[in-house]
């Protein structure tokens, strides 16, 4: 076989390796867990299952739990609320941990899936998902128990770059992002140093971009020993943030660890913050 049809070849193969990836890249960025999720009161006492629709006629569902020091609150008296907004894996019945803790601190939680997780219809975007936020923010701030005005927004790694778009458009009392990268960009060049994933990515979550936007008190938690976002990434996009802001790093911890998800440093550094912002809790 001749040098130049030797060469055509593997420019043919490389071309078609970076084509499948191109096509599939989403199925490698977004990971559904196969479910079904179980009933809200069989994982959290007190919690109902929720639905409500997008701006392009998707059905979502999620789970409300209400303040565990107020489980029946009066909808003459509203209160705070907390939207967190997932990861890039699973579904909602893993932040089942997080959403107690929150509620024992005297706030309300809504956990939702994305488009495609949890059951839910439709295929995962960057789009889809900001219109799946949106959606979700709307039902939580129209619940007769939760004030509008004092909405918490929680995301955590791919979530927090959903969380922090949200939080630019419609800012909220508050801001939390736990284990956020500055770009998805970024993370994929780390993971896979010789492609050219720049050029390749079609969801860029470009979170950097846009964080000197943002207009509410902001938390950053990271993991010192974070494998999937280092915290050198999450410091990035902490830099790019106006005050007032905080960063906490624990040391130790990986980005799945329970320290990261729901272990009491976090709790810990949750109350902290969330009880120097101003009616959040009392």
């Amino acid at each position: 076989m001749r040098a130049g049809t030797i060469v055509l070849v593997i420019v043919a193969v490389l071309a078609a390796s970076l084509g499948l990836l191109w096509a599939f890249q989403r199925r490698l960025i977004y990971l559904p867990s196969p479910g079904p999720v179980p009933p809200a009161a069989t994982v959290l006492p007190g919690a109902e299952d929720v639905a409500f629709p997008t701006a392009d006629g998707l059905h979502l569902e999620g789970w409300f739990i209400p303040p565990v020091d107020n489980p029946k609150q009066r909808t003459s008296n509203p209160g705070p609320a907390v939207l967190v907004c997932n990861g890039n894996a699973g579904d909602r019945s893993m932040r089942a941990g997080l959403a107690a803790e929150l509620s024992r601190m005297g706030l309300a939680v809504l956990l939702f899936d994305y488009r495609g997780y949890g059951g839910n219809p439709g295929s995962p975007s960057e789009e889809g998902l900001a219109d799946d936020a949106r959606a979700a923010l709307g039902y939580l701030a129209g619940r007769p128990e939760v004030d509008p005005g004092r909405v918490v927004y929680l995301g955590e790694s791919l979530g927090a770059a959903v969380a922090l778009r949200l939080a630019v458009e419609r800012p909220p009392a508050a801001l939390v992002l736990r284990s956020p990268f500055a770009s998805l960009a970024e993370v994929g060049q780390r993971h896979y140093p010789v492609l050219p994933v720049s050029l390749l990515l079609r969801d860029r979550y470009d979170s950097a971009a846009l964080a000197g936007r943002l207009s509410a008190p902001l938390l950053v938690v990271a993991g010192g020993r974070d494998r999937i976002v280092p915290a050198s990434h999450s410091r990035r996009l902490f830099a790019a943030a106006p005050q007032p802001k905080r960063l906490v790093v624990l040391e130790g911890a990986d980005h799945n660890d329970l320290d990261l998800l729901a272990g009491p440093r976090l709790v810990e550094e949750l109350r902290s913050f969330l009880a120097g912002v101003p009616g959040l809790l009392g």
